[in-house]
C-alpha cells in the first residue's frame, strides 16, 4: 500500500440520509459530510425514497467528506458502500433510470402477495433463505414494481431492467451506470431479499420462478471484501477501488469487532437491529429471529448471524418531531422525559409498519396506551424512549431462547447511543451493562474496514478487535422487580396493536 494511501472513505445510505466518511488507519474518523433525502409516504403504510435523489446526495456528500478533510482521491485507499437493507430499486439499465420510487424497507403494501406465496405458511422459504414471508423484505417488493408499475414486466422479460437493494443502485452508479457500471450485491444484502440460499450463497431460480422475478435482473452475488470496480465517469472517486460492501447492520457487526460466536451488538438507528455471531453455522430461530449472512471476507467462509429486527424506534422520535411537532430536534426528547420520573403508566407501541422481531404480525398498528387524565408530554416522551427499550428486551429474550447463550453485556452503536436516559434504562431493563464504543458510527466504519482490509490497508480482523475502544458504559441501577413489573405491562400493551389491519389493508 503506498504511503499517499492515508483514508478509506464509506458511504453510509441510510434510511433517512446519505454520509460519506471519512476514516484513518487508528478508526478514528477525519471528515464527515451527510445530507437527508425526502420521505414519501403516498398512502398509509407505503414508504418511498427518490433513487434519483438518493444518488445525487451520495455524490455531494462524498464532495463535502473530501472537502472538509482537505485531500483528494489520491489520497484514499479504497471505498466501501453500506447501506439501508432491504430497501428495493428497479431500474433501466439502458437508460439508468428507475422505472419506479424506491419501496422501502418498512413499506407495508406487499402483505396480499407474501399472504398468496405462503398460501398460509408463512415460513415457506425459511429453511433455505433464513427469513420468513413478510413485507419487510426485497423479493415482493420486486413482484409489486412489476406487477403495477406499466411496462415493467414486459421490460424484465425482454433483459432491460436491473434490480437492487440500494447498495446496488450506488455501485452501479459510480462504476459508471449505463457506461460500464457493474451490477454486483454483496453476500449480507444478498440475505435479505429472500431470494438467495443461505447454504450455496447463490440464488434459489425456485423462489425467484414463484415471485415472477427473471433471473436477469439479479446482480451477481460477491463477498463483502474485494475489489468490486473502480470509481468512474463524473464520480469525484475516478480509479478509486470500491471494495467493500456490507447491510447496514452487518457492517455495524464488523465494525464492533463481534467476530466470535456468541458476540452481539445492538444499532440504535431509525430501527433496533440486534446480531449475534453465530460464526460458521447456520442456526435457525425457533423464536422469531432472522437468520442471515453476517459478512464473508473474501474467499474466507461465510459468518452468520441471529438477528432481532425492530422497525420503529428512532423514527418514533422523528414522528414525534415531525407530525406532532412536539420539539423542534430529536436530542430534546430527552430533556421533555426528564421533566418526569417515570412514564406515568402510559405505554406507546410503534407498529406503525406491523410488528417485526419476535412478532412478525404485519396486521398490528400503532397504540398509546394506560393513558389518564396525568399523562402530559413528558409522560409521554419518556414512554417514547422506554418503547425501545422494551423491544430490545423482547429481542434479547427471544435471542437467548434460540442461542442458549445468556448475555452477560450489550455493545450498542448508533445515533440514539447520544442519550443517556435510554441507555440507562436499557442497562436497568436487561440487567447487564450496556457498552457504547468511543466511534460510534460502526456501520461507516464497518464497511470501511471491509474495504480497507480488501486491499491491504488494513491486515484483518484483529486490526479491527485493536481499533475498538470503549467510551462509555451503563451498569444496571433499577429495581429489578418494578422493571419486570414494567415489561408485563409493556408485553400487555403489544397485544392491543394486534388484528387492527382488516382486510381492505391496501385500500
Amino acid at each position: 500500500m503506498s504511503d499517499d494511501k492515508k483514508y478509506v472513505l464509506a458511504i453510509d445510505q441510510g434510511t433517512t440520509s446519505s454520509r460519506a466518511i471519512l476514516f484513518d488507519h487508528a478508526g478514528k474518523i477525519v471528515a464527515t459530510g451527510q445530507k437527508e433525502h425526502e420521505q414519501i409516504f403516498p398512502r398509509a403504510g407505503w414508504v418511498e425514497h427518490d433513487p434519483v435523489e438518493i444518488d445525487q446526495n451520495v455524490r455531494e456528500v462524498i464532495g463535502i467528506a473530501l472537502g472538509r478533510a482537505g485531500i483528494n482521491r489520491h489520497q484514499l485507499a479504497a471505498v466501501g458502500i453500506t447501506n439501508q437493507r432491504e430497501t428495493t430499486v428497479v431500474w433501466d439499465k439502458e437508460t439508468g433510470q428507475p422505472v419506479y420510487n424506491a419501496i422501502v424497507w418498512q413499506d407495508t403494501r406487499t402483505q396480499k402477495i407474501v399472504e398468496e406465496l405462503g398460501g398460509g405458511n408463512p415460513d415457506k422459504y425459511k429453511d433455505r433463505v433464513g427469513l420468513p414471508l413478510a413485507t419487510y423484505f426485497c423479493g415482493p417488493k420486486v413482484k409489486w414494481i412489476l406487477d403495477n408499475v406499466d411496462g415493467a414486466r414486459e421490460k424484465a422479460d425482454q433483459g432491460k431492467l436491473l434490480m437492487g437493494t440500494i447498495d446496488s443502485w450506488v455501485l452501479w452508479n459510480l462504476t459508471g451506470g449505463t457506461d460500464g457500471g457493474v451490477h454486483y450485491t454483496d453476500v449480507t444484502n444478498a440475505s435479505r431479499t429472500m431470494l438467495m440460499d443461505l447454504k450455496t450463497l447463490d440464488w434459489d431460480e425456485e423462489i425467484a420462478n414463484d415471485m415472477g422475478i427473471p433471473m436477469s435482473m439479479l446482480p451477481e452475488i460477491k463477498s463483502s471484501a474485494e475489489v468490486y470496480g473502480k470509481g468512474r465517469g463524473d464520480s469525484l472517486l475516478i480509479d478509486t477501488p470500491i471494495a467493500g460492501i456490507l447491510g447496514d447492520q452487518q457492517a455495524a457487526t464488523f465494525g464492533q469487532a463481534c467476530f466470535e460466536p456468541g458476540m452481539a451488538k445492538n444499532t440504535y438507528g431509525t430501527g433496533n437491529f440486534m446480531l449475534l455471531n453465530t460464526g460458521n453455522e447456520i442456526v435457525p430461530s425457533e423464536n422469531g429471529l432472522l437468520t442471515t449472512v453476517c459478512y464473508k471476507i473474501g474467499d474466507q467462509e461465510a459468518v452468520y448471524a441471529l438477528e432481532g429486527s425492530i422497525a420503529v424506534t428512532g423514527s418514533l422520535v422523528q414522528w414525534l418531531r415531525d407530525n406532532l411537532k412536539m420539539f423542534n430536534s430529536a436530542p430534546e426528547i430527552e430533556e421533555l422525559a426528564a421533566t418526569v420520573e417515570d412514564n406515568g403508566g402510559a405505554y406507546f407501541v410503534p407498529a406503525f409498519s406491523g410488528l417485526f422481531a419476535p412478532y412478525w404480525r404485519a396486521d398490528a398498528r400503532g397504540a398509546l396506551v394506560g393513558l389518564t387524565r396525568y399523562v402530559n408530554r413528558g409522560h409521554i416522551a419518556r414512554a417514547v424512549l422506554e418503547a425501545t427499550a422494551f423491544q430490545t428486551r423482547e429481542v434479547v429474550d427471544a435471542m437467548e431462547a434460540d442461542s442458549g447463550v445468556e448475555l452477560t453485556e450489550l455493545k450498542v452503536d448508533g445515533g440514539m447511543t447520544a442519550n443517556e436516559t435510554l441507555m440507562q434504562f436499557q442497562a436497568d431493563l436487561l440487567d447487564v451493562p450496556v457498552v457504547r464504543p468511543v466511534v460510534a458510527e460502526t456501520t461507516a466504519l464497518g464497511a470501511a474496514y471491509a474495504a480497507g482490509i480488501a486491499v491491504g490497508f488494513w491486515s484483518g480482523e484483529q486490526d479491527v478487535i485493536d481499533n475498538w475502544a470503549e467510551d462509555k458504559r451503563w451498569e444496571p441501577q433499577g429495581d429489578k422487580d418494578q422493571m419486570d413489573r414494567m415489561y408485563r405491562n409493556w408485553k400487555k400493551a403489544v397485544t392491543k396493536t394486534f388484528d387492527w389491519v382488516d382486510e381492505d389493508v391496501n385500500d
